[in-house]
């Protein structure tokens, strides 16, 4: 019998990931909250996360970091590609602002936290199957 990581630690990989990259987004939305013309983007996590887990994904990552030398590691190997399935979508928002920005500090911060609470719980479940796995090998 074979034993596949990826299956036993389920789409909880796929929903770290794309935590942590929604949250990359809205730092740079809150970033740019006085930026004239600056249009806020968020992804829908639900339907990315959905997409993410029925193609199986690859290798890569919505974002990449150059190598700056031959013998530096390339720490993104075995990462998700999200690359044709996260769309960041325009956020509309509930009161315009006269400069163009569509940033609203306040949903800004919470939606933030919303998105940090999730990212906690993700990784507890994460780990939570890591800790089940050990134990097993250990025979405990």
């Amino acid at each position: 019998m074979s034993f596949n990581l990826d299956t036993y630690l389920g789409v909880h990989t796929k929903a770290v990931e794309l935590r942590q990259y929604k949250a990359g987004l809205m730092a740079t939305n809150l970033a740019n909250a006085d930026t004239p013309g600056y249009k806020a983007r968020d992804i829908n996590f639900a339907e990315t996360l959905q997409a993410v887990s029925s193609t199986g994904g690859g290798k890569g990552r919505p974002f990449s970091f150059d190598r700056t030398h031959s013998s530096h590691m390339d720490s993104f190997d075995s990462a998700v590609d999200f690359s044709p399935e996260v769309q960041a979508l325009y956020r509309v928002p509930t009161q315009p602002s006269l400069d163009g920005n569509t940033v609203q500090t306040d949903v800004e911060q919470s939606l933030f936290t919303k998105n940090a609470i999730n990212y906690q719980a993700s990784l507890q479940l994460l780990n939570s199957r890591i800790t089940g796995l050990i134990k097993t090998l250990k025979g405990e």
